[in-house]
């Protein structure tokens, strides 16, 4: 199941960054989407796939009983998330101001326009 991972990490990689070097803005956000995307995957990786319980201590114990789940990759996952769809709304907003003065998707054809 790791190679797989693997495999499915690398490849949003090399497709985000394909999609980040095109010249279409919309292209850009796409490939931002992915990469966001292929970082939470990779956290999730990194920290295993384990399934298993909740991490919560039953009384009187002074540990968790069984095999429980890592829930700091999931909060890391979660934060990662809230940023990359922060990140993505103002991605958007800013692309969409800027096709409105400029009225072309083609980032050299932006370039030009700064004289």
């Amino acid at each position: 199941m790791d190679t797989i991972m693997a495999l499915v990490v690398g490849t949003l990689y090399a497709t985000a960054l394909y999609m980040m070097l095109r010249r279409s803005i919309i292209k850009l956000v796409i490939g931002l989407i992915l990469l966001s995307n292929a970082a939470n995957l990779l956290i999730f990786t990194a920290a295993g796939l384990t399934t298993g319980a909740p991490p919560l201590v039953p009384d009187g114990a002074s540990a968790p009983v069984g095999a429980v789940a890592d829930p700091l990759a999931q909060a890391l996952i979660l934060t990662a998330i809230v940023i990359s769809f922060g990140v993505l709304a103002f991605a958007v907003v800013l692309i969409h101001r800027a096709y409105e003065i400029v009225k072309v998707d083609d980032m050299d054809q932006m370039k030009d326009t700064d004289t």
